[in-house]
C-alpha cells in the first residue's frame, strides 16, 4: 500500500509539471507533438539514468570475479537492457499491484507457496513469477505487501507471521514454502528467527543480501540501516543448521544492487550462482524462473 502510494503521487506530481510545462511551451508555439513524444521519453531516461547509477556502483565495490563469468561488451549491453527495462516496468506494476497480483480462494493445498518481495517494493513485482508459475500448474501463490517500507525487518518478519498463519488457515496445510527476492530473504530469515522454522517448508532467497550491501548507505530508516554489511542485525541472525528448514539462495555475479555480489552467498545454504543478470531483472530472468520451480517442486509445491 505505502509504496503504490508513493509511487501515484510522485508520477501524478510528475505529470502535473510536465503538463504544465508543455502548456507553457506550446503556448509559445513549440508543436504539441514534441511533449507528447517527449513524456515516455523523459520517463524512460530518468530510468535509463537511473539504470547506469546502479551499474556504475555495483560494479565499483564488485566482488572478485573469477574468470569464467566475465562478459563480453554484447552480454553486458543485453544485461544492462534487461535491468533498465524491468525497471522501467517495475512503477507501473507496483502502482497496480491489486490489479496484477492476488492471492486465490481458500482451497486444499498440500504445499501452498508465499512470495516475499524487496525493500522499497510490494507484491506487483511478482506479477512474470506468478503467472510463470501459474502457467506451470501452481495455483496455491500468495504474496504480502508489507511495511511501512523504511520500518524494521523485523516489523516485516511479525506481519509474515500473520500471512503464514493465513495461508495455512484458508488451506489447510501444515506448512509453506517461501520465496523471497532482495530484502525479502532477509525478512524469512528474521521471520525464523522470530517465530521458528516449523510452519515452513523450504526457503528459496533471489538476490538476497545476506551479508548486506553498499546500496543500503543509500537512504535512511531502520531496514536501510539492517541492510548495511557488517551491521549487528545481519550478525544476530541464525546460520543455516539442520534444525532451521533448508535454504536455496540464487543469485548473481552481476548484481546491480548487492553490493559485493558475493554477500547473497549464505553459509550452509544451497548456492546458485549465475552470470550475466541484474538485481531487479532476476525476477525477469528465464533462467531465475525456471531454477525457482525446480526447488519449490522439491519442496512438494505441485497445485
Amino acid at each position: 500500500m505505502w509504496t503504490a502510494i508513493a509511487l501515484w503521487t510522485l508520477n501524478l506530481a510528475g505529470l502535473a509539471a510536465y503538463i504544465y510545462g508543455a502548456t507553457v511551451g506550446i503556448s509559445r508555439g513549440i508543436p504539441a507533438w514534441w511533449f507528447v513524444l517527449g513524456l515516455p521519453l523523459a520517463y524512460l531516461a530518468i530510468v535509463f539514468v537511473v539504470t547506469l547509477f546502479y551499474f556504475a556502483l555495483s560494479w565499483w565495490f564488485r566482488a572478485e570475479r573469477p574468470p569464467d563469468v566475465r562478459l563480453s561488451t554484447a552480454a553486458i549491453a543485453r544485461m544492462i537492457w534487461h535491468e533498465f527495462w524491468t525497471l522501467a516496468g517495475s512503477a507501473p506494476r507496483m502502482m497496480l499491484y491489486k490489479l496484477l497480483v492476488s492471492d486465490p480462494p481458500p482451497r486444499p493445498a498440500t504445499a501452498p507457496l508465499l512470495l516475499l518481495h524487496g525493500v522499497l517494493c510490494n507484491a506487483g513485482v511478482w506479477n512474470r513469477l506468478s503467472r510463470f508459475l501459474g502457467a506451470r500448474g501452481i495455483g496455491s501463490v500468495y504474496t504480502l505487501s508489507y511495511g511501512p517500507p523504511l520500518a524494521s525487518i523485523d516489523m516485516f518478519a511479525d506481519q509474515v507471521a500473520l500471512k503464514i498463519d493465513a495461508v495455512l488457515a484458508a488451506t489447510g496445510a501444515a506448512q509453506v514454502t517461501v520465496v523471497g527476492h532482495s530484502m525479502g530473504g532477509l525478512v524469512a530469515r528474521a521471520y525464523l528467527a522470530k517465530h521458528g522454522g516449523a510452519k515452513v517448508r523450504r526457503i528459496v532467497t533471489i538476490g538476497t543480501p545476506h551479508h548486506g550491501s553498499v546500496f543500503a548507505y543509500l537512504s535512511a530508516g531502520t531496514s536501510m540501516s539492517q541492510l548495511r554489511p557488517g551491521n549487528p542485525w545481519l550478525g544476530a541472525l541464525p546460520p543455516v543448521t539442520p534444525g532451521l528448514p533448508p535454504i536455496v539462495s540464487i543469485w548473481s555475479w552481476h548484481d546491480s544492487m548487492v553490493a559485493p555480489q558475493t554477500s547473497a552467498r549464505l553459509d550452509g545454504a544451497a548456492n546458485i550462482a549465475l552470470a550475466g543478470v541484474g538485481h531487479n531483472a532476476l525476477l525477469g530472468d528465464s533462467r531465475v524462473f525456471d531454477l525457482t520451480l525446480e526447488e519449490i517442486r522439491k519442496a512438494g509445491v505441485r497445485d
